[in-house]
């Protein structure tokens, strides 16, 4: 996406559809316009840039997230303990920070679990899948 961002602020392109994370800084600086966040809210640390819905784009929401994986055999305890690292990790209030200067906003705590991420996953799949086979995708 970098290099979208660099055709967008020369001009060579007018519009594209980037994470927050990547973007925010070239919006505070002014060198391009934020028209909405694809979220049904506002994102905090931006407070200024309207929801798709609140746009008048109702409905439009698609958000970034990211998630911790391994392999579906790896032993529960090795999995809690991974997972236990990286809730205490993202709780560092330097690494909250950073997140919020980004642009990017930490699920709830309750959702920082290896079943909340399978769920998330799953009705990420739900939700895309059949655009994604409507539009007869194919991967190389």
């Amino acid at each position: 996406m970098r290099l979208l961002q660099v055709a967008r602020v020369a001009g060579q392109i007018d519009l594209i559809i980037d994470q927050t994370s990547n973007s925010i800084s070239q919006i505070r600086a002014g060198t391009i316009r934020a028209y909405a966040v694809t979220d049904d809210k506002r994102v905090e640390s931006a407070k200024d840039i309207p929801s798709t819905d609140e746009a008048g784009l109702k409905d439009f929401h698609m958000t970034l997230w990211s998630g911790l994986w391994v392999p579906g055999d790896t032993p529960k305890a090795i999995v809690a303990k991974l997972n236990a690292a990286a809730v205490e990790a993202m709780s560092d209030p330097a690494i909250r920070e950073k997140f919020e200067q980004l642009g990017l906003e930490m699920p709830r705590k309750d959702q920082l679990t290896p079943e909340a991420l399978g769920a998330w996953q799953k009705s990420e799949i739900a939700k895309w899948w059949p655009m994604i086979k409507a539009a007869n995708v194919q991967i190389d």
